[in-house]
């Protein structure tokens, strides 16, 4: 039996739509052990709930626990499951009403930018915690992480720890897949990708069908309607020459050229302050999955594409062999990206493992885009590990779109606000 642990189970919203695919899968029936764990006790109770309904659904014959502990929730695990947000709405607000009041605008703010950085100091030692106690509880299980900001979090574990089977999941590329196809008219399954880069900066490399480019094609398409051509990544596609994986609203903050430039952002239909909409969305999806429970309504979920997370764990259980995007450390993988960060590339799961596959040297302009994501990442990372204070300014010093907005004594202004803020959720040397 595979015993498969939630951390942070209880986002219902992600484990409902990964549970329900583990529990559709027919070889698996009878053979699962799900362990979720959450430190919100109504969360956690709400999670089982939910989990104990998708089972009887299914007839997925599972065995269901809830651990308040996690040490004991690990020990003897397969696969982690994790999807944390350390501090809440509470800490995301924070992310964002500080830098508002100086002048900087955010979409998303959680991969790069200040409420990336700040994200990841919060972030970071907890997957760092958690590397460790899987390197002593479970050293055989795979770590699948869909919490943000993944190439920063990555990237600790990986050098801090000694735990090497993390593997980050994230939609953005099998949906922008799933976009392009479906853009030129053709099914999913007759076109051919390569797809490479860093967690939400990924570009599509290879776009084919029967061995021939579609790139013309999706030229043609962008050519005959101007309106779909009015979005960051389309114009980020015109010029660097390759589709990128992250959503416009995402992309846009990764860059200098957008977000301090208000025509630009209404051109291109760049929201502001998103993703505390989407999280007030994602308070209301857990409600009303309380209200479903009560009600007894079903819950399963049947996708057409499987959750990243989900379709790696069946293909290694099952040995139905299947290509999934993951976030592990680059050993040549990327050739001209530093070895030791976290890239995003295919990687062949199946019941030997998980299995990265070296893509080759990415194009030049793309890798330079890459390298100035990565100065955030690997300044932020080298903030919590090294317990370095000064890195927290030198990363947002170095952001395309903090450097874009403020001038240097801003920029540390505004660091030093947030630290005091976010206060014990930060590292006790970062706060020093």
């Amino acid at each position: 039996m595979a015993r498969i642990v939630f951390i942070g189970a209880g986002d219902v919203d992600l484990m409902r739509r990964v549970v329900s695919d583990l529990f559709l899968a027919s070889p698996l029936r009878g053979r699962l052990e799900i362990v979720l764990h959450d430190p919100d006790p109504g969360r956690l109770a709400t999670a089982e709930a939910l989990a104990r309904t998708l089972d009887a659904e299914a007839g997925a014959r599972a065995v269901i626990s809830a651990c308040a502990d996690r040490r004991r929730a690990l020990d003897g695990a397969a696969f982690v499951v994790s999807h944390v947000d350390l501090g809440g709405f509470e800490a995301t607000l924070r992310d964002f009403e500080i830098p508002h009041r100086y002048g900087l605008r955010q979409t998303i703010g959680d991969t790069i930018g200040i409420g990336g950085i700040f994200r990841g100091l919060r972030t970071i030692p907890y997957f760092v915690d958690l590397g460790r106690e899987m390197a002593g509880l479970c050293p055989e299980a795979w770590l699948l992480s869909c919490s943000d900001p993944m190439a920063m979090t990555g990237w600790a574990v990986l050098e801090a720890t000694g735990f090497e089977r993390f593997a980050g999941v994230c939609h953005a590329v099998c949906d922008t897949h799933a976009y392009l196809a479906d853009l030129v008219g053709r099914e999913l399954d007759e076109v051919s990708f390569l797809t490479a880069g860093l967690n939400h900066q990924s570009f599509v490399l290879r776009f084919e069908a029967a061995g021939r480019s579609l790139y013309p094609e999706l030229d043609a398409v962008l050519a005959a309607d101007a309106e779909l051509g009015r979005h960051v990544r389309m114009e980020m596609y015109r010029r660097f020459g390759y589709f990128p994986t992250q959503s416009s609203e995402h992309a846009a903050e990764y860059v200098p050229w957008f977000m301090r430039h208000t025509a630009e952002t209404a051109r291109l239909g760049v929201p502001m302050e998103e993703h505390l909409r989407r999280l007030g969305q994602s308070m209301h999806v857990y409600e009303e999955t309380r209200r479903a429970l009560s009600a007894g309504r079903p819950l399963l979920v049947r996708w057409q594409h499987q959750e990243p997370a989900a379709a790696a764990i069946l293909a290694v259980l099952t040995g139905q062999e299947k290509e999934v995007y993951v976030n592990v450390r680059n050993r040549g993988l990327i050739g001209n990206l530093p070895d030791g960060c976290c890239v995003e590339v295919p990687a062949t799961a199946n019941a030997t493992g998980i299995r990265p596959r070296p893509v080759g040297e990415l194009p030049i302009q793309l890798v330079a885009l890459n390298r100035t994501f990565l100065n955030v990442v690997e300044l932020t990372v080298r903030a919590v590990l090294d317990g370095d204070r000064r890195h927290v300014y030198h990363a947002a010093m170095l952001d395309p779109n903090t450097a874009a907005t403020l001038p240097l004594p801003d920029i540390e202004a505004m660091c030093d606000e947030l630290i005091k803020a976010h206060g014990d959720l930060l590292p006790e040397a970062i706060r020093a």
